[in-house]
């Protein structure tokens, strides 16, 4: 079992509850291919760096979950069949990343937070 981050970018005209669902569909790919979802966090819309599709926002969700490497490929395929999806990335994270997404998940100083000066 291998740890991977996917970030999606859906079309903004989706309404609450197909946002929702298309969450629930890719979460359930995961669960289904004998893997485990370790976070999820739905972003919600957002201001895009440069138009995609004619859009200048997008619905950003973004899953950290552990599955079989061969499970990948079968991801990737329904990302880009889905119409809903604009954009996606999925990353294959390394032992410090997984350490530092569980201590940022968890509230525990990371290290790189910022000081403020009161």
């Amino acid at each position: 079992m291998n740890n991977y981050e996917l970030m999606v970018i859906f079309t903004p005209v989706l309404s609450d509850d197909d946002y929702k669902a298309a969450q629930k569909k890719f979460a359930q790919m995961v669960t289904d291919a004998g893997g485990s979802i370790v976070h999820e966090n739905a972003w919600g819309l957002k201001s895009l760096a440069y138009p995609i599709q004619k859009k200048t926002t997008g619905l950003y969700w973004v899953m950290e979950f552990a599955a079989p490497s061969d499970f990948n490929e079968k991801l990737k395929i329904q990302l880009l069949r889905d119409e809903s999806v604009m954009r996606h990335m999925c990353t294959k994270l390394d032992k410090y990343a997984v350490e530092y997404n569980a201590k940022k998940a968890k509230g525990v100083s990371t290290g790189t937070e910022k000081a403020v000066e009161a």
